[in-house]
Order: C-alpha cells, then structure tokens, then sequence
C-alpha cells in the first residue's frame, strides 16, 4: 500500500514493500487444478467451495484460484481473486504440504470482508484437522 501524502498528491512508484504469494505458494499448472478436483476433498461454505488434496512431498501449501467467467465481468472476477488472495494471505497455514483450489460463489462479492476472513480460516482449520497436521 502506499502512503498517504499531503496535497492529494500520491505515491505510485511502487517502491513500496508489498506482501505477496511466492511462485512456490501458488498452484500453477493446469495438470495440479486437475489432480486437486479429481483426487481431493471438498469443503463447502457460504461463499466459496474449498477443494483440498495432501501432497506426499513439500514444506508448505499451494493454493490457487478459479474464477470462472459466469461469476461476472473481468472487474468483479479480479476483485475477488484479489479479496480471497488476502484472506488466504492471512491465514495460510505454514509447514501443511497441502494442494487447495477454491472456486468462490458469486455472493463474495457482497459478502463482508471480516466474514470472508472468517470462512477461509473455518476452512484451513478443517484442512488442517483432516489431512492430519496440527
């Protein structure tokens, strides 16, 4: 985030430190959607459908995003992946070698952020309790 200065004027030349996922915190490739869908469980809440899968190997957890264009146009769909990258930010668990896809419901758009927050960390908790990890 920037920082506020005086006059309106603003600071935009992203020298900023900004908090984000490393390559190795994202699912990337289509083959990993895939096996997370056809081999993983599912959670469902509220706002989003959280599909999860164990990975034998790893130190820490992928997590992607799909958001289909049936959800809205390209500015709702980006502000949700952007909401939920956030959510999950904050409560990522570390050390869970854990593969999770979460497709959201078009309700997160007018869902409150602090119950957005509320049901992504419901979700890893029940990651976290049926893949075994503490």
């Amino acid at each position: 985030m920037s920082a506020i200065v005086p006059n309106g004027s603003s600071d935009l030349s992203g020298s900023g430190s900004r908090a984000r996922f490393s390559r190795s915190s994202r699912l990337l490739r289509h083959a990993d959607f895939e096996r997370v869908y056809k081999q993983g469980q599912r959670h469902f809440a509220a706002h989003m459908t959280v599909f999860y899968l164990r990975r034998a190997q790893g130190d820490a957890a992928r997590v992607g995003f799909t958001v289909g264009r049936v959800l809205g146009g390209a500015v709702d769909r980006n502000r949700m992946k952007r909401r939920l990258r956030e959510a999950v930010r904050r409560h990522l668990p570390p050390g869970v070698p854990v593969d999770v896809v979460i497709n959201p419901k078009k309700s997160l758009l007018t869902a409150d952020f602090a119950d957005l927050l509320d049901e992504v960390s419901r979700a890893f908790a029940v990651i976290q309790k049926a893949t075994g990890n503490r």
